[in-house]
């Protein structure tokens, strides 16, 4: 059996897999699951040659960076959390319109002197003083976190590693504040936390994306162009 000329990664579960078959559907190229319909591969009606691979967003991001997939379609924030040379490894084709999420840092809405990223080096330098030691960041985006506060200046802080619900944890104790993504803002309100002014770190949604350290020759350029114009439609 010869092997495809084009691989796409597509989410393999929740919205976003819905999103994007409603998407290839649209664009006339509508994705079929091979074999059993819970399978890991499938391929586009009319295109023989693409493979189609179902994985997770998150494992998309690392096929791409491998270059085992051609094309993938994942979230921005997946994509710029993962990969430290994101210009380097892949192409954004096209943002799809959906996946939408802000990417935030939220503090709790007691803490009605802090606004700013500004405020809160301000306010980690008073809680170092008093506590003796940093304000913890709840988080499942290190990098993100790390390079953002870096970019405000802020320094007295340490990351926790988020395994649950991000937002719940400076009720819980197990943090002071935290980074994390957000679509409406309602369970934000609803754990008593607010956005900061400036501290919007990444508005987010799902992209098409290509991977540049992929093996590229003319029938693969010539399929992603058409599944580019697929989505286009």
């Amino acid at each position: 059996m010869s092997s495809p000329a084009l691989v796409i990664a597509v989410p393999s579960k929740g919205r976003l897999k819905e999103k994007a078959a409603a998407l290839f559907e649209q664009g006339s190229m509508p994705l079929r699951v091979k074999g059993h319909e819970r399978g890991y591969r499938g391929q586009l009606e009319g295109l023989p040659d693409v493979e189609v691979e179902y994985t997770s967003a998150a494992e998309i991001v690392h096929q791409l960076r491998a270059g085992r997939v051609h094309l993938g379609i994942t979230g921005e924030d997946l994509v710029r959390e993962t990969l430290t040379d994101v210009d380097g490894t892949v192409e954004f084709l096209k943002p799809l319109g959906f996946g939408h999420a802000d990417v935030i840092v939220a503090v709790p809405e007691c803490w009605i002197d802090v606004a700013s990223m500004a405020d809160l080096e301000d306010v980690a330098e008073q809680f170092a003083r008093s506590h003796g030691r940093r304000l913890r960041v709840a988080t499942k985006y290190m990098n993100l976190t790390r390079r953002f506060f870096a970019k405000k200046g802020v320094t007295g802080y340490r990351i926790v590693e988020s395994v649950g619900a991000t937002e719940a944890t400076p009720a819980t104790g197990t943090s002071e504040l935290i980074v994390d993504i957000t679509s409406t803002g309602t369970t934000l309100k609803a754990n008593h936390l607010k956005v900061l002014e400036d501290g919007l770190i990444l508005q987010s949604q799902a992209h098409l994306l290509a991977a540049k350290t992929g093996v590229w020759d003319a029938r693969a350029r010539e399929l992603r162009e058409a599944v580019l114009g697929a989505l286009s439609k």
